[in-house]
């Protein structure tokens, strides 16, 4: 294989990483991947791929003859009637050939300027597929973002999108790549011609399309086992994926997918958010259209995972992560990091690294969302609403809370098979980690949980029947739908990487407290020792009956290190650990807002290790949010050389995490020069008002004592 070296050709923003070739050892793990990714049934049939082909040629057919009903319709003469053409093109993971078996295809057809999107598109082409036989579960969706139909094809799905070009004529060769098919565009084509720009461009930026391909089939597969597969919940999608795996390319141009795998988990477990991941420089493009651009656009600077397109208009693909949804996310790309490092020392393998998050253990608290609708297609409707609104509730209970009360969306709804008109969502809830609990600080998200459900039941095509209620529900009284087969496992998970890696976090933590508090008991005899005390020369010794706790409750001055699993809820990855004063304090609140323990502080949080029923969300308690908050959602869119990359690898990364100057225009007025783009300073992210922060009493700091030196100093 030659080099990109060798070629003279250079992919990304920022030199290589490394050009190193791959290992004999590389080669054979990627055999493995490659097996392994097959036993799954990630790849489709010889046969699927054929049917596939022979669709898209129906349906290229189908929008030609459209083309020509609507052309004869509206008059056009006989010369633009013979050469009226409309044609069609695909994106997403059909396009870039990361497809699985029943996976829908992305397609966008491509019209003239009499053809409309809203007279046409939803109208004669709408009413022609609801008239053939083979077409089936056809739902338009003229109002969404991007305006698209949704059918099945002879029992293939497809995904519509639509866009209408100001030419009076298609050319079957028309190259949609070129930023001229942009000029006089409507909003609503930009947006549609996004996706196959975007995915065309990702194509001609990697230097070389298998690895690329194999590597980002890895990288997805992973992303829906670990449970952070999911645009509309705040993690990210196909596209955001592909634009990671595809950065990671160009970083490594000559590895295979063993490698760039590893090295995906090593570069972005220590980027620098919100430095943003670029594949090539911005363009400022010459037709106006807005780009991302933090220095100009202020909505941008909020965004705090940007991962842009390469393709002009320049968007942020990513702008739906919060802050919850990028912990959690950095906490996976280090446990990938460890996995992958464990597997060079052959102490893993790729199951252990595809292992499925067990989210229902992760949380003693959740939040259920659950919907129900009149009838199927209303169910249907009102899914795909709520499912786009449920990212507001979890960034309104982050902003209300001050980022202390962190939520954890499931990508997926469940469905009660007794109840084929109901189906549930569910967001695992915990106190931020590491920041011991305050006496009367508490979580009332009433008011947040009453503003999500007013804007859900502002849905435009609401109908009677269509009902949405939140509760609060304690791990033990989750339903029993949400488990494999619909049946409660009768104990957590064990021997998986998670279960072991909580099995040593909490040893270590148990370790570290009994050392601890012997050493505080042999200091506390030692100074007693020198004093005229009636105990003099005497040294305490635990009782045979005396445990651990007990220890702990009596040394009231140490910090303990206490695993995340006793803590509120509990991490998705252990390695990602708190530090929490011991002995630690929960409680729940029962229907009057009182606490349901022996006279706990007062407005303590609402977190209980007690067993408690399904509780409405009155019944959990955080701190109010200011009466008149402003609020700006967006409701858009090695190798040859180990030894150098092992000492140059971090510095390598931080190079590699660019942004784009502070904003100077240049002496054209354009904001990106054509200069190299350098490094950053790190956007300041907007902090809530401390005029609107409601009281916390104040908490003795921790002083952490070094028992080596104070023993010496005692002994001198």
């Amino acid at each position: 294989m030659a080099s990109v070296q060798q070629n003279g050709q250079r992919f990304g923003i920022t030199e290589p990483i490394s050009l190193g070739g791959p290992t004999e050892l590389d080669v054979i793990k990627t055999r493995e991947l490659e097996k392994h990714l097959q036993d799954v049934g990630l790849y489709e049939s010889k046969e699927e791929a054929v049917r596939r082909e022979e669709v898209l040629g129906i349906l290229d057919q189908i929008v030609k003859t459209w083309i020509k009903t609507i052309s004869r319709a509206k008059g056009l003469n006989d010369e633009l009637l013979h050469v009226a053409n409309a044609k069609i093109f695909t994106f997403g993971s059909y396009r870039l050939g990361v497809h699985g078996p029943g996976a829908d295809i992305d397609t966008l057809c491509v019209g003239p300027r009499h053809a409309t999107r809203e007279g046409d598109f939803f109208g004669e082409l709408q009413r022609m597929l609801s008239e053939m036989p083979e077409v089936t579960e056809l739902h338009p969706v003229p109002d969404a973002h991007v305006p698209l139909m949704g059918f099945k094809l002879n029992g293939v799905s497809i995904d519509l999108l639509y866009a209408q070009l100001p030419l009076w004529v298609i050319p079957e060769d028309l190259d949609i790549s070129q930023d001229s098919i942009l000029q006089n565009a409507d909003e609503q084509t930009v947006r549609s011609l996004n996706g196959c720009r975007v995915t065309d461009q990702i194509l001609r930026l990697v230097p070389n399309i298998q690895n690329f391909r194999t590597t980002l089939r890895c990288m997805r597969f992973w992303a829906k086992r670990r449970g952070v597969y999911s645009n509309v919940s705040g993690f990210l999608g196909g596209i955001n994926w592909a634009l990671l795996v595809a950065r990671i390319c160009q970083l490594y141009p000559n590895a295979l997918p063993n490698m760039l795998a590893s090295r995906f988990f090593r570069v972005y477990n220590q980027w620098r958010w919100p430095n943003p991941v670029l594949l090539c420089s911005m363009d400022e493009g010459s037709f106006g259209l807005q780009v991302w651009d933090p220095r100009r656009n202020p909505k941008d600077r909020l965004h705090i995972m940007p991962i842009i397109t390469p393709a002009y208009p320049c968007m942020n693909s990513s702008y739906n992560v919060s802050a919850s949804t990028l912990r959690i996310m950095t906490g996976e790309f280090q446990r990938g990091k460890e996995i992958c490092e464990a597997m060079e020392a052959n102490k893993a393998d790729w199951d252990t690294l595809f292992e499925p998050f067990a989210f229902f253990e992760a949380y003693k608290n959740y939040l259920q969302i659950d919907i129900s609708a009149a009838n199927v297609d209303d169910l249907r409707k009102w899914k795909g609403w709520v499912e786009s609104r449920l990212r507001q509730l979890t960034l309104k209970i982050e902003r209300h809370t001050y980022d202390m009360l962190q939520c954890h969306p499931h990508p997926h709804d469940f469905q009660d098979a007794s109840r084929p008109l109901h189906c549930s969502y569910f967001m695992g809830l915990q106190r931020k980690q590491g920041v011991p609990a305050a006496e009367g600080e508490q979580f009332d998200i009433r008011r947040t949980v009453e503003e999500f459900k007013h804007t859900v039941n502002a849905y435009t095509l609401w109908i009677p029947g269509m009902e949405i209620s939140v509760s609060h529900i304690k791990r033990r009284s989750l339903p029993n739908y949400v488990f494999p087969g619909g049946v409660r496992s009768s104990h957590t998970s064990k021997g998986t990487w998670d279960s072991n890696r909580r099995s040593e976090h909490r040893n270590s933590s148990t370790s570290s407290a009994l050392a601890a508090t012997t050493t505080t008991t042999e200091m506390s005899s030692e100074s007693k020792a020198g004093s005229n005390s009636p105990v003099d020369g005497k040294k305490r010794k635990w009782g045979d009956n005396e445990t651990l706790t007990d220890q702990l409750r009596n040394s009231k001055h140490i910090a303990v290190s206490v695993p995340v699993e006793n803590c509120e809820g509990g991490s998705p990855n252990p390695s990602v650990g708190s530090i929490c004063s011991s002995p630690m304090k929960d409680y729940c609140t029962n229907g009057k807002s009182e606490p349901i323990s022996k006279d706990p502080p007062e407005n303590v949080v609402a977190f209980s290790k007690e067993p408690a029923e399904s509780l409405p969300i009155e019944k959990i308690a955080t701190p109010q949010a200011p009466s008149q908050e402003t609020e700006e959602l967006e409701e858009s869119f090695d190798f040859g050389n180990q030894v150098v990359e092992q000492i140059s690898h971090k510095v390598a990364i931080l190079t590699a995490t660019a942004t784009i100057p502070p904003f100077e225009a240049t002496s054209n007025g354009s904001a990106f020069p054509n200069e190299a783009v350098e490094e950053l300073e790190v956007l300041p992210m907007r902090q809530p008002d401390a005029a609107h922060r409601p009281s916390v009493q104040q908490r003795k700091p921790i002083i952490k004592l070094s028992f080596t030196s104070l023993g010496k100093t005692n002994g001198k």
